[in-house]
């Protein structure tokens, strides 16, 4: 009898930990807000991760947050026509790169969009990376994180990776003088000196190009 006790009595105080655990991890969500991406790595302060694993996986299971990915969680933006909307691209990307200490950088369409340099918003959204090589989907739209050499991340970060990344897309014979005026509004005078010194890792071309477009305001600085 005594051992049955004891038995119980462990089992409720591990019960009781197990919910002081939940509700940390609920607060902290609250106070990031609706639209947050979060992993289990943005809670390792609150205790070892397989509790952290079980607790995530009891707010999944009450409808309170959204697992999203393997590992990958959401707090959801609820639309009172639509539903549960799509987390933000790059509030998947922050977190991937934070949790798993990694760099991104938008690459293909995608760069070319957030650039204004394409109106077409892209269902493959392609990032480079020095980690390993991962796919996402999200309802109709698929991330692709794809391993790349050091070169191609030299720029990583920085608005001039985004610009060189865009410009290998677009290729040299399809950009147009609507373009590069759009390209150079796209960058703000005290970027401009930056992108052109990332520019020396690109492709001849796209060094041309943007020595073109920029140098005039880098030297009359």
């Amino acid at each position: 009898m005594i051992e049955k006790d004891a038995m119980i009595s462990i089992m409720a105080e591990k019960n009781d930990r197990g919910k002081s655990l939940v509700n940390k991890i609920i607060r902290r969500i609250w106070r990031r807000g609706h639209g947050s991406v979060f992993s289990a790595n943005d809670f390792a302060d609150l205790g070892n991760r397989a509790a952290i694993d079980i607790a995530l996986g009891r707010l999944v299971r009450q409808g309170r947050i959204r697992r999203i990915a393997r590992g990958l969680y959401d707090y959801p933006i609820v639309d009172a026509d639509l539903g549960e909307l799509n987390p933000s691209i790059e509030a998947i990307a922050k977190t991937l790169s934070l949790s798993g200490r990694l760099r991104l950088q938008p690459s293909g369409a995608y760069a070319a969009n957030l650039l204004g340099l394409s109106e077409q918003v892209p269902m493959k959204i392609v990032f480079l990376t020095d980690g390993p090589s991962r796919k996402i989907l999200i309802k109709n739209r698929e991330i692709i994180f794809k391993r790349t050499t050091p070169r191609n991340m030299a720029a990583a970060g920085r608005l001039g990776g985004i610009v060189i990344q865009a410009l290998r897309y677009l290729g040299n014979d399809a950009i147009t003088v609507e373009m590069k005026s759009r390209l150079k509004t796209a960058i703000p005078s005290e970027q401009r000196e930056g992108v052109v010194k990332d520019a020396l890792s690109a492709p001849a071309w796209i060094r041309t190009l943007l020595r073109e477009l920029l140098v005039e305001e880098v030297v009359g600085k």
